[in-house]
C-alpha cells in the first residue's frame, strides 16, 4: 500500500511536464499573430488616440512637428483638438449626415436581408433562388469597382438618365447624393446581412412554423413573431456588422458622395491629406471608434446571449 501511494506522484509527473509542454507548444503558436496584431495594430491605436490627446512627444513627435494646428499637452492630455473639430460646423454636419446614412443603409439592408430570408424559408422555388443570387452577387465585386459602376449608372450624364431621355423623361440624379451613398452601401453589405439572416432562418424548425399556420397565422404573422425572434442573434449580428461597416466606410463615399456633407471616413482623409491637421484626424478616428464601440455591444451581448443559449457559459 505505501509503495502505490509512492508511485501515484510520481506517475503524475510526466503527464504534468507532458501537459506544461503542450500549453507552452499552443501558447508558441499563438504568439506570433498575437504579436503582429499587437504591434501594427495595438501600438499605432494607442498612439493616435495619446496624439488626439495631445501626447505629442516620443513616436509622436515626428508628425507632431510636420501637421498644423497641433495642440500639445501642458499637463497629462488636453481636449483642445477635440474643441476645435466639434467648434468646426462642417464636421456637425459630416457626424449628422454619417449617423444618418449609417441608420439608413442598416435599416434597408436588414428589411431587403429579412424578405429574401423570409421568402427562401417559406417558399423558396425560383423566385427565392433568384433573389438570394442577386443578393449575394456583390459578394464577389470589389467594393471600388461596385462604387464606380453604380456612380456611371446613376450620374447626370449615366446609363439611367440616358435611357429616361430616350422616352422624354428625366431620371434623378443620384450620382454624388447622399441617396446614391446609402443605395451603394446597401449593395455592398447586403451579402453579408443576407447570409447571416437565410441561415438563421433555415434553422428555425419546421414544426414552430406549422404550428403558426395552424393557429391561423398568415406569412406575415410567421416572419414576425416565429422566424424573426428565433433569429434574432444572427440578425443583431448582421445588423452589428453593417452599421460598424458603414460608419467608417471610405470608397463608397468618396466615389458617390457629395462634396458637403461628407462621412467621416472620407473627413480623415480629407484632414490628414489635404487639411495637414494629423491630430485632427486622428480625433475623428476616436470619434468613430467610440460610435462603433457602442454599436459593438450589441454584438458582444448577441454573442455572450448565443453562447448562454447552448450551455457553454
Amino acid at each position: 500500500m505505501t509503495v502505490s501511494i509512492a508511485a501515484a506522484p510520481a506517475a503524475a509527473a510526466p503527464a504534468r511536464r507532458s501537459s506544461r509542454r503542450r500549453a507552452g507548444v499552443g501558447f508558441a503558436l499563438a504568439l506570433p499573430p498575437v504579436l503582429v496584431i499587437v504591434l501594427f495594430v495595438g501600438v499605432p491605436v494607442v498612439l493616435s488616440i495619446g496624439f488626439s490627446l495631445g501626447m505629442t512627444g516620443g513616436l509622436n513627435a515626428t508628425v507632431a512637428a510636420i501637421g498644423q494646428d497641433v495642440f500639445h499637452a501642458q499637463g497629462l492630455v488636453t481636449f483642445d483638438a477635440y474643441a476645435k473639430l466639434f467648434a468646426d460646423p462642417r464636421f456637425g454636419r459630416d457626424l449628422l449626415a454619417t449617423v444618418l446614412v449609417t441608420v439608413s443603409t442598416t435599416l434597408v439592408t436588414m428589411t431587403l436581408a429579412v424578405i429574401i430570408g423570409a421568402i427562401l424559408r417559406l417558399r423558396g422555388g425560383w423566385l427565392g433562388a433568384v433573389l438570394s443570387g442577386l443578393g449575394v452577387v456583390p459578394l464577389f465585386i470589389p467594393v471600388v469597382i461596385a462604387s464606380w459602376a453604380i456612380l456611371t449608372f446613376s450620374s447626370g450624364e449615366g446609363f439611367l438618365r440616358s435611357v429616361f431621355a430616350q422616352v422624354g423623361l428625366d431620371a434623378p440624379v443620384l450620382g454624388f447624393t447622399t441617396t446614391g451613398v446609402v443605395i451603394a452601401s446597401v449593395w455592398v453589405n447586403l451579402p453579408f446581412a443576407l447570409l447571416m439572416t437565410a441561415s438563421g432562418m433555415q434553422s428555425v424548425p419546421d414544426a414552430l412554423i406549422d404550428a403558426a399556420r395552424d393557429a391561423g397565422a398568415g406569412s406575415v404573422a410567421v416572419v414576425t413573431r416565429v422566424l424573426m425572434p428565433m433569429a434574432g442573434i444572427p440578425l443583431i449580428i448582421a445588423a452589428t456588422f453593417t452599421t460598424i461597416g458603414v460608419l467608417g466606410q471610405f470608397t463608397v463615399p468618396y466615389f458617390m458622395g457629395p462634396n458637403a456633407p461628407q462621412q467621416l471616413g472620407v473627413d480623415i482623409s480629407k484632414y490628414f491629406q489635404s487639411f495637414n491637421q494629423p491630430q485632427q484626424a486622428a480625433a475623428i478616428a476616436v470619434v468613430v471608434f467610440l460610435i462603433a464601440s457602442g454599436v459593438a455591444v450589441l454584438y458582444v451581448w448577441a454573442n455572450f446571449r448565443s453562447a448562454k443559449d447552448e450551455g457553454r457559459v
